[in-house]
C-alpha cells in the first residue's frame, strides 16, 4: 500500500533580491497576490492535497512567515470589538493547528537541495511534497491535488513539468523523457540548467515535487552541482531506475512570481478570477492598451 503524502516542505529561505527594495524588510513569500501572500496560496494548495504537516525552511529575517500562520491577538481583539466578523474570519483563515507547522533555518544559501536536506529530520522516513511558492499555478484543481491523484496510481517520485522555450532551458532543471507520453512521462534522466543545444527536451521542472525519503541519502552527501550549489535535481536523478519516477504534465496556467513580470501577471490573472474584482480590473486594463 502506498503511503499518503502528509508532509510538505516549503523552501523559503531566499532573500528575494530581485524584488528589492520591496523585500528589504519583508520576506518575498509575503508579497501579496491580490489579497493573500504567496506563501498562503502554497499552504492552501498543500491542505487541499491532504497535507497535514507543514515544514518551512527559512532564513534570517523571515519571522513574518511564522507570524502569518499564528494568532494576531491585538488585531483579532480590535476586529471583534468593532464587530468586523468577516475580517476576523479572514484573519483566522491563515491559522495552522497547534503542532502542524515546523520552522527550521537554512543557515547558508547552498541551493534548493540543501534547503530540502534541512527538513530531513522533520520529514522522517515518509514520502513528502515540496512546494516552491514562487511558482503559482491557476486551475480549478490545484496542481498538487492533481499530482497526488496521479501518485496514488503510480507511486514513486514525481515532478511537475511544463514545456518552456528552447532558449530558456538553462534556467531550469530539464527532464529527459518523451513529451509525447501524455500527462505521465517516464523519466530517463534529469539535467540541471543545460545549455539549449545540450538539453534533452524542453520539459522544465516546475516547483512541485513528490519525493521518497531516499532522496535525503543522496542530498546528505552535499555534492555541489550547477553553480556550486547542492542541487535537488542531481539527488533526484540518482533515484531513476531504482524507484518509479514520472514527470507530470499538469493542467492550468503557471506564473513565475520570482520574476517581476510574472508576479504582475499573476496578480491580474487572480484578480480576474475574483467575481468582485473582475469588471473593475477589466475596465482599468482597457486604459493601458
Amino acid at each position: 500500500m502506498r503511503r499518503e503524502i502528509k508532509t510538505a516542505v516549503f523552501p523559503v529561505g531566499g532573500m528575494g533580491t530581485r524584488f528589492l527594495p520591496a523585500t528589504k524588510a519583508i520576506p518575498k513569500e509575503m508579497l501579496p497576490v491580490v489579497d493573500k501572500p504567496l506563501i498562503q496560496y502554497a499552504v492552501e494548495e498543500a491542505k487541499a492535497a491532504g497535507v497535514e504537516n507543514f515544514v518551512f525552511v527559512t532564513g534570517r529575517y523571515k519571522s513574518a512567515l511564522e507570524d502569518h500562520f499564528d494568532h494576531a491577538f491585538e488585531l483579532e481583539r480590535g476586529l471583534e470589538e468593532r464587530q468586523k466578523h468577516h475580517q476576523l474570519d479572514l484573519a483566522h483563515s491563515t491559522l495552522l493547528k497547534p503542532g502542524q507547522a515546523a520552522f527550521t533555518r537554512q543557515q547558508m544559501a547552498l541551493g534548493l537541495g540543501h534547503a530540502v536536506l534541512c527538513a530531513r529530520h522533520l520529514v522522517g522516513d515518509e514520502p513528502f511534497a515540496v512546494i516552491l511558492p514562487d511558482d503559482m499555478i491557476l486551475d480549478d484543481v490545484l496542481c498538487l491535488v492533481q499530482m497526488v491523484r496521479a501518485y496514488s496510481e503510480v507511486g514513486g517520485n514525481m515532478v511537475a513539468v511544463a514545456e518552456v522555450p528552447g532558449e530558456h532551458t538553462d534556467r531550469y532543471g530539464i527532464l529527459d523523457g518523451d513529451p509525447r507520453a501524455g500527462a505521465l512521462i517516464p523519466v530517463r534522466g534529469l539535467v540541471e540548467k543545460p545549455r539549449p543545444e545540450e538539453a534533452p527536451s524542453r520539459l522544465a521542472l516546475i516547483g512541485r515535487y513528490i519525493l521518497q525519503p531516499q532522496v535525503f541519502e543522496h542530498l546528505a552527501r552535499q555534492e555541489p552541482g550547477a553553480g556550486g550549489e547542492i542541487q535537488l535535481t542531481d539527488a533526484m536523478a540518482k533515484l531513476i531506475g531504482r524507484q518509479p519516477f514520472h514527470g507530470f504534465r499538469f493542467s492550468g496556467r503557471r506564473f513565475d512570481c520570482g520574476d517581476k513580470a510574472g508576479y504582475l501577471e499573476a496578480n491580474i490573472a487572480y484578480a480576474l478570477e475574483c467575481e468582485a474584482m473582475r469588471e473593475p480590473v477589466r475596465a482599468f486594463l482597457k486604459r493601458y492598451r
